[in-house]
Formats: structure tokens, C-alpha cells, sequence
């Protein structure tokens, strides 16, 4: 199945979308919300399929989708130099932040839960905050059991869905504090997040996913997850060892080549830009830049983490 959260003039409902149809089943406000669904295992997915006969169908392209999930339990979970083409692209130009060779390990970071904007929300752009806003599509799983020490021939046990993201980057900040990358990640209203949650059963091939990014028309990502130098399971088992994983935390698995910083010319997002985010079976993020006075933004659908 595929969950969305829809905005509507009594406040955000559960939606279930036929991307065939083209069309979204929006159920009753005394459904709950996609984050009750999420946190409530297998009774809450049986209770929202009994519902969804009696739902409103309404066309796909005329509703307003939120990003999927509104509360969050911690910071987004990150996957840094996932795919080995883009951990060579950037050698050279990580500006005295070189790693000494290819990690053994997958390489965690996180990014503050107020970056995450719906699937075709604007991105929130400062460019007295950082004069480098770089792109990065990437798949996000979002966990839907609670597990610790999870091996690895459970771990897809523990998903919920899957969905697109993109890790909207800010070079100059991500290199200027310490050497860590959580400033220039974390700024607000710059991850756009959706279009939906798309469950296991519905996802042919995890590894068959072709993932792209698209700037005003030009594709300047495109990979399949096929290529992903440590797979979805890894990292799940390795995020988990000793720290327990909860339904409802956001993992991002990390970016393939192609990204602004490491190209000759850069490229790097400005006031108007449009990105788009695909990957097959798994929808489409369509997104503008546009400029906002980070010292007052605020993004109204995500709350703090509760």
C-alpha cells in the first residue's frame, strides 16, 4: 500500500493512493494520523484497510500532500558516501575533511527534524545563511518496529515503507563546524520529504530502484539502488547495534554521483531553481527554491519530536 498525508481544511487526514488510478481514498479525521499508523503495527494497517471502502476517493493531482510524517522521535537518521561513485566523485574537494580511504562501516550522520517540508513544498533558501545549497536525492526508510541489535536477516522485519528524499545541503556550513556535518544539514524547511510511504509488499526489488534528481529540466542524478555500497539491511543492523530503533525514525540511505559540489563548473541551487526527486515505484518529489528569512521561518506541519 501507499500512505499519504493529506491536508485538508479540518487538518491532515490519512490518504491511501492508487498511483495507477491516479487517485487518493482520503479516510476520516477519527482514522488518525499516518504517524498513529506507523507507530501502530500490524492492528493500525488492518484498521485503516477496513476504512478505506467507505473513504472520499479524490484525484491525486488536486489534493495537498504533507511530508508523510509530522512527528518525529529524534532526529532524521543519515547514510553519508553510500554509493561509491559519489564518495570518488568528491575526493579532492572535501576542503582538509579527506577520510583516509573508503569507510568500512557505514558512515552516520543526522539532520534536525524542522528541515523536513512536504513533497511539493518550497525549500526554504537563505543566502545570507550559506552560499552553497547543494542537492542530494536519496531513499528514506522509515522503520515501523522497534528493534535493537537487529541482525541483518531481520532488519526488513522492522520496515515500515519507503519514500524519496532530498538532503538539501549547505556546503559552506558543513564544513565550517568542527568537521561534523550537522549544521550544514539541519537547516529548516530544506528536506523535502514523500510523496508517500510505499510498504515492503509494493516495492519489487529494494535494489531495483532507479533514483534521479532533476534541476530546471537537467537530470544530474540518475543510479539505481543497486549501487549502494552498503545495503539497506547493513545499515539498519549496524544503526541498531546497541541502540534501539523505533517506529516512526526516518533513515536516509545516502546520495549517489552527481551532486553540485564536486562538479566542474559547481552547480548550487538558487531563488527559483525547480528540483525534482523520482525514483521508480516510489513517486516523485517537485519542489522550487525559494528565498526566506531564516530568522523567522517556521515550517508548520512538522512538530518538535514528541
Amino acid at each position: 500500500m501507499r500512505f499519504a498525508s493529506v491536508r485538508t481544511g479540518d487538518g491532515v487526514r490519512i490518504g491511501v493512493v492508487d498511483a495507477g488510478a491516479g487517485t487518493v481514498t482520503v479516510l476520516p479525521a477519527d482514522a488518525g494520523t499516518l504517524d498513529d499508523v506507523v507507530r501502530g503495527g500490524a492492528p493500525a494497517l488492518e484498521a485503516v484497510a477496513a476504512r478505506v471502502a467507505s473513504g472520499d476517493v479524490r484525484p491525486l493531482a488536486e489534493v495537498d500532500l504533507a511530508a508523510p510524517l509530522a512527528r518525529f522521535n529524534r532526529d532524521v537518521l543519515c547514510t553519508g558516501w553510500n554509493y561509491w561513485d559519489h564518495f570518488e566523485e568528491s575526493k579532492g574537494k572535501r576542503e582538509g575533511q579527506e577520510p583516509e580511504g573508503r569507510p568500512l562501516h557505514p558512515t552516520f550522520f543526522t539532520k534536525g527534524p524542522q528541515a523536513v517540508v512536504g513533497p511539493y513544498d518550497d525549500i526554504a533558501f537563505d543566502p545570507e545563511l550559506s552560499a552553497k545549497w547543494d542537492y542530494e536525492a536519496e531513499v528514506a526508510i522509515v522503520i515501523g518496529k522497534d528493534g535493537r541489535s537487529i541482525p541483518e536477516d531481520r532488519a526488513m522485519e522492522h520496515v515500515f515503507g519507503f519514500a524519496l528524499a532530498n538532503d538539501v545541503s549547505q556546503r559552506d556550513l558543513q564544513r565550517a563546524h568542527g568537521g561534523q556535518w550537522l549544521k550544514g544539514k539541519s537547516i529548516d524547511g530544506s528536506m523535502p520529504f514523500g510523496p508517500w510511504l510505499t510498504t515492503p509488499d509494493d516495492v519489487a526489488d529494494p535494489y531495483g530502484i532507479q533514483l534521479s534528481c532533476e534541476l530546471n529540466g537537467q537530470v544530474l542524478q540518475d543510479a539505481s539502488t543497486a549501487q549502494v555500497a552498503f545495503r539497506f539491511e547493513r545499515i539498519i543492523a549496524e544503526l541498531s547495534r546497541g541502540m534501539t530503533l523505533r517506529a516512526g525514525d526516518v533513515i536516509l540511505t545516502g546520495t549517489p554521483a552527481g551532486i553540485g559540489n564536486a562538479r566542474e563548473p559547481q552547480i548550487f541551487l538558487g531563488e527559483g531553481d525547480v528540483v525534482v526527486t523520482a525514483g521508480s515505484g516510489l513517486g516523485q518529489l517537485r519542489n522550487t527554491v525559494r528565498t526566506a528569512d531564516l530568522t523567522s521561518y517556521v515550517t508548520s506541519d512538522v512538530a518538535s519530536r514528541v
